[in-house]
């Protein structure tokens, strides 16, 4: 283990053997640091929730494996006694990136420049934020969902979709994305098909989910689709 000697680092810390810390660093009572991710200078991770309703109960930041933390990134802890607020394995938060309280990350996850998370917002797996997007309070970002850059979401964006705009509005679905992860041609045709219904068939939500169901041939990214639609408590873009 290297510890720069201008460091400061609490002897309740649970350090790795292969971690570097560097100058001027900042390590408190509470913090176990594994090995395999990166955190740039001048990020602050743990920082209190920016939440009216918090009172200093003792809550969490939790990060997996692999994850690389640029500079400027703030990961507040969460509000609520014993709560987390969670970043997945193999994220990539790129500088100026805010993620509030009790929000959840999954694995994969991308953010560029100054992208922003207010509290209680959920990405799932392999989703990617644009520079200077935010994303309201309890908003759902959706597997492989990708989000242009400068939008304002303040609905759900389902999965498998680019969205873009603001407010952010579902344009496409994210093909790129899709086959890079190998998904097979039946499934982006399937997931074609249903966005053309859920978008521009004229029918309203229940009933475009209903025709999805009847007529789309099923697999799992398309029956994921129709589960996160029917999930949402917000709404979807």
């Amino acid at each position: 283990m290297k510890i720069h000697p201008t460091a400061i680092v609490h002897k309740g810390a649970k350090i790795h053997n292969t971690v570097e810390i560097g100058p001027y660093v900042v390590v408190g009572e509470n913090v176990e640091i594994g090995k395999g991710c990166k955190v740039y200078s001048h990020a602050v991770i743990g920082s209190p929730s920016q939440d009216l309703k918090y009172r200093g109960e003792r809550t969490w930041v939790r990060i997996g494996e692999d994850t690389t933390i640029r500079e400027f990134v703030t990961i507040n802890g969460a509000t609520g006694e014993g709560k987390e607020t969670v970043i997945g394995n193999n994220c990539f938060l790129m500088a100026y990136v805010h993620i509030a309280h009790n929000c959840c990350l999954g694995d994969g996850v991308v953010m560029a420049n100054c992208g922003t998370l207010a509290g209680h917002v959920e990405v799932e797996d392999k989703a990617i934020v644009g520079g200077l997007s935010a994303i309201h309070q309890f908003c759902r970002i959706g597997t492989l969902t990708l989000i242009g850059g400068c939008s304002k979401v303040v609905q759900d964006i389902p999965p498998y979709m680019i969205a873009d705009g603001h407010p952010a509005k579902a344009q496409a679905v994210n093909m790129v994305g899709l086959k890079r992860n190998n998904a097979e041609d039946r499934v982006i045709l399937g997931l074609k098909q249903a966005f053309k219904i859920i978008y521009r068939s004229g029918l309203n939500l229940s009933h475009a989910l209903q025709k999805i169901e009847q007529e789309i041939s099923p697999s799992a990214q398309v029956t994921r689709l129709v589960e996160f639609i029917k999930s949402s408590d917000r709404g979807i873009c």
